[in-house]
């Protein structure tokens, strides 16, 4: 199982470590995105030019998981995509906003209707 994760600080992957089981390979397209779990953990952030993604790190998987704890803990803003441009520049932000525009293709039928399992409550 993988897992992508946008944060207030980066992009990442989360992916079974193929050789040991107890941990994830935590992968980026940027170095910086990888900085705070780097911060968090000690872990090296790996040089992978070669592959799908740039940069990786590898950290057990209850790193990971207070990592991400630690990233919901730090939610202090209604407006993520502020946020990002905020911390990450207009470039960066930018890119996210591409992403949840692309999102959109996915909304199912119901999306926008009033009701329990559409619109807003």
């Amino acid at each position: 199982m993988a897992m992508w994760a946008t944060t207030q600080t980066g992009f990442i992957s989360a992916v079974a470590h193929r050789d040991d089981a107890t941990l994830l390979m935590v992968r980026a397209r940027d170095a910086q995105s990888l900085r705070p779990l780097v911060e968090q953990t000690g872990a090296a952030i790996m040089a992978t030019p070669n592959a799908d993604y740039p940069y990786r790190v590898t950290v057990t998987r209850q790193q990971f998981a207070d990592a991400m704890v630690a990233a919901v803990l730090q939610i202090d803003y209604s407006n993520f995509k502020s946020r990002v441009h905020t911390t990450r520049g207009h470039e960066f932000a930018h890119t996210l906003t591409r992403v949840w525009e692309v999102m959109h293709d996915v909304e199912d039928d119901n999306a926008r209707a009033a009701g329990e399992e559409g619109g807003r409550r």
